[in-house]
This record gives structure tokens, sequence and C-alpha cells, in this order.
């Protein structure tokens, strides 16, 4: 018993170091970090980013995933940004990230920014401000992205597979991936939003149409004319077509999300999830009921909290030449 108190005690006491050591590099963000170095860069990152989504606003949606799936790995230093090696297989490739999207925009600010500032702007501050931009320029919200991030040098599969949460988790295990990351629920419940643009391929949710237990059956909590609409557009071993996860607002950052998920529509298991815990359950309602009355300043706040984890700052990694490789 003497012993298990112990180690008990010693992993709370790791947990503690990590915690301060997190928060301590966070503290080494701050707004306007380039206004001396590199005065125009988010000028720059603003209008290259804003000139990709008009000609495609569905880049939208995957250059918010990247920031997400980024800071969820290793924290937020620009590590899936990274190309695989002969010796090394990348985040890029696990196969939670081979159908993320955007990375000619990351490439195209970064060309520009080295042109103007050379080795002064991180490719992690770069991944953060294009997907604030990219949510403003479809009619989001926008919000003040401290920076001053620097970049990471390592990059794993296995650590994208081991990190990022699954579209099949329930509630118990959503909520213990977020607080891992230093995250509340009620940031799950505001970042789930996200998913109120963007798109998913069939394999992601078919299991709910078809065979949710194994019994060739379907997903209880998913509403029944909802599931009849997916099945006409996924059939059991279709891996190529996708869908909306929010009919309707897909190029469009909207909140009608929340009403979805309230009605049962809500496009993967995580998202019903969100129905099982009274904290999400009550966001939902509120924001449903509310036609999202503080849901557009909740995003932003939790992304500015997302974008805080894990960062590198100070003389901690380095500035990348180039996004998609190591200097």
């Amino acid at each position: 018993m003497a012993n298990t108190k112990l180690l008990i005690a010693f992993f709370l006491h790791l947990m503690l170091v990590f915690s301060v050591l997190d928060l301590a590099n966070a503290q080494g963000l701050k707004l306007d970090f380039y206004k001396t170095s590199c005065p125009s860069a988010e000028h720059i990152v603003k209008e290259i980013t804003k000139k990709f989504i008009s000609r495609a606003a569905t880049l939208a949606a995957p250059l918010l995933r990247m920031h997400f799936h980024d800071c969820f790995v290793r924290g937020c230093e620009g590590s899936v940004l990274l190309n695989s090696t002969k010796k090394n297989q990348a985040e890029k490739d696990a196969f939670p990230n081979l159908s993320l999207r955007g990375f000619q925009v990351i490439d195209a600010v970064k060309t520009a920014l080295e042109k103007k500032c050379p080795g002064i702007v991180s490719c992690a501050d770069i991944l953060a401000l294009v997907a604030r931009d990219a949510v403003s320029v479809i009619n989001g919200p926008s919000w003040s992205v401290p920076t001053g991030r620097r970049d990471g040098r390592i990059s794993i599969a296995t650590d994208a597979l081991n990190n990022l949460p699954s579209p099949a988790f329930n509630i118990t295990q959503l909520k213990q991936s977020f607080a891992s990351k230093g995250l509340s629920v009620k940031d799950l419940a505001v970042l789930s939003g996200g998913h109120t643009i963007g798109i998913s391929h069939c394999p992601s949710f078919v299991n709910r149409l078809y065979n949710f237990t194994g019994k060739g059956d379907t997903d209880p909590t998913m509403d029944q004319n909802y599931i009849a609409h997916l099945k006409s557009k996924c059939k059991p071993t279709d891996t190529t077509t996708f869908v909306d996860l929010s009919p309707r607002s897909t190029h469009t950052f909207k909140p009608n999300y929340y009403t979805l998920v309230g009605k049962r529509r809500g496009l993967f298991q995580s998202d019903a999830a969100l129905l099982t815990d009274s904290t999400t359950k009550a966001y939902i309602q509120l924001q449903a009921a509310s036609k999202g009355s503080t849901f557009m300043k909740d995003f932003g706040e939790s992304m500015v909290k997302m974008g805080q984890i894990g960062v590198l700052t100070g003389k901690s990694g380095e500035i990348r030449k180039q996004c998609n490789r190591i200097n």
C-alpha cells in the first residue's frame, strides 16, 4: 500500500512538473510577437489565406483541422507539417492525417514570409494564424493569436495514432483526451463545434449505419431519417464517397452543428457522445436554443487555449526554412 501511494505521488509530481513547464512555455507567447522583427507577418498570412479560401472555400475546414491535429500531438510546434524520411514515418502519414489537405497554403505563406523576413516566422505560428484566418474568411469568428512558437524537429506517425481523439470515442475517452492536453469539458463541447464545416469519408462513420455492435445493426442513438439519408450516400464498403459534417453549412462557419447534434444527427460517435454528459449536453442545448449566442466568442477563446498546448519558445526548437523538413 505504501509503495502504491509513493508511486501515485510520483506520477502526480511528474504531471505537475510537466504542467508548469507547459505553462512557462505558453507564457513565452505574446500578441504582436513579430511587431519589430517582421511587422507585416500577420498581414501576409491573412492575405494569402484569403486568396486560397476565396478560390476554394472547402480548404477552411482541413486547415482548421490541421492546427488541431498538430497541437494534440507533441504540442503546437508544427510537427504535422514534416515529411516522412527513409528512416522515419512522420505524423503526416499516420492514418488519421491522410485526409489532411491545405499544405500548399502553409507552403505559400512560408515562401512569402521567408522572402520578406528570412528565418523569423515559425511554421507553428503560421499554422495557428492560417487556421484563424481560414475560419474568419468563411464568416466565422476571428481571435487574437499569441505568437512566438518555435518549430519542433521530431515527427512520428505512432504519436498521432496515440494522441488524436478518434471519431469513435465515447464521452469518457473524449474527456480524458482533452484533459490530458489541459483542455476543459467546455473546451471539448466548444471545439467539437468545428464540425460545423468540413466533410468526412464514409469509413469514419459507416459502422453506425450497418454494423454498430457487430450484429448488422444501426446505432440506436442516431436519428433514423438521418441513417436512411446516409445509407443512400454510403454503402458498407465505400471508401471514396464523402458527406458534409454539417449539411448546408460546409462552406460557412455557423453554429447549427449544435442543433443537428441535439436532433441526434451528429455524424460521428464522438458527436453523439456529447449528449451523454451533463456539461456538454447543457452547452449543446444552450447553443441550439439561442442560435449560437456565445459560440463564436467561446470558439475563439478555446482556440487560443488549444494553441498554447506544448509550445516551444525561447531557444527551444528552431525556425524552419521550409515547413516540411527540418533545417
